[in-house]
């Protein structure tokens, strides 16, 4: 069998857990912030960039899927907990980022807050699958 066509598993995975009572514009707006850091963090995770039969040449991207995920504001604090305690790459975004308009505020935003008092709206972890699932243990994929 050609090696090409195998499926690839990725011993690594990328995941972004939502609060389950965010509106969608707000899911759409916190997933997207807190993948983009993870590329920085983990270049390896980003692929070549892409170009179509014309020549057009388009940004790279994940080189992995995204799996995203929700659950309430209990089991996210969890998630954050464990994430911590373990020592992966992470993102967060408060609920407070929401009133912000730049980058400034929304780090002074997060930096006000102690940890284990965050009002977290959503988080990105990334790192390898086991750990990662052990994470998000808890919470569904998103619908």
């Amino acid at each position: 069998m050609d090696s090409d066509s195998e499926p690839v598993r990725f011993d690594t995975k990328i995941a972004v857990l939502l609060r389950d009572d965010l509106e969608v514009w707000q899911r759409l707006n916190v997933a997207s912030f807190l993948v983009s850091g993870i590329g920085q963090r983990a270049p390896e995770v980003i692929g070549e960039p892409y170009a179509d039969a014309d020549g057009t040449e388009y940004l790279p991207m994940f080189r992995q899927p995204v799996l995203i995920f929700e659950g309430g504001k209990e089991t996210l604090t969890k998630a954050h907990e464990r994430a911590i305690s373990r020592g992966v790459a992470l993102s967060v975004f408060t609920a407070d980022l929401f009133a912000t308009g730049n980058d400034r505020d929304n780090r002074a935003a997060v930096r006000a807050v102690r940890a284990a008092d965050l009002d977290l709206a959503g988080m990105a972890v990334y790192g390898p699958r086991g750990v990662v699932d052990k994470i998000v243990k808890g919470a569904r994929m998103h619908p």
